[in-house]
């Protein structure tokens, strides 16, 4: 996994801006993602890629839009210093990874890095360090690995 580097109060009119806001389709809102801040993101970003930020990722509206976007990018996860909490649980609603853990000066933008949910261990493969965090509850989990709120509720009433 690629690391995309942020820096603090990313706000979600900087992930999505608000003019994209038409509709609600992941991938194309992922072709406008970080429009006016990192304009190569869009292109460039790969399945599987992660973002890196400082403090407070997230904030400004509590629009789903913003996560979604980076969902249809193909970023697998986000870790940041501190979110925004409405982002955190909207992230977490639609199945992306989120993880709260300050390793914003560890980490440089382009690194290889590998993720273990379950375990709480990233390993950055370009400097050979180990970090650790704590894993989301095992209900969140669930949720991820369901693809979300509403995939998770599906599977429960398919039963």
């Amino acid at each position: 996994m690629r690391v995309w580097k942020f820096g603090n109060d990313i706000d979600t009119d900087q992930i999505i801006p608000a003019e994209y806001l038409t509709t609600g389709d992941a991938k194309e809102l992922a072709r406008h993602a970080f429009a006016k801040v990192r304009p190569e993101f869009a292109t460039e970003v790969r399945e599987g890629d992660i973002i890196i930020a400082g403090a407070n990722f997230g904030c400004g509206s509590s629009r789903e839009h913003a996560p979604r976007a980076l969902l249809g990018a193909g970023i697998s996860c986000v870790i940041a210093k501190s979110f925004a909490r409405i982002f955190f649980r909207n992230a977490i609603n639609i199945g992306l990874r989120v993880i709260e853990l300050d390793i914003y000066d560890r980490i440089e933008e382009g690194d290889e890095i590998e993720l273990n949910f379950e375990s709480g261990v990233i390993i950055n493969r370009t400097r050979g360090e180990e970090y650790r965090f704590k894993p989301l509850p095992e209900f969140m989990q669930k949720l991820l690995d369901s693809g979300g709120l509403i995939a998770y509720i599906k599977s429960k009433s398919k039963r």
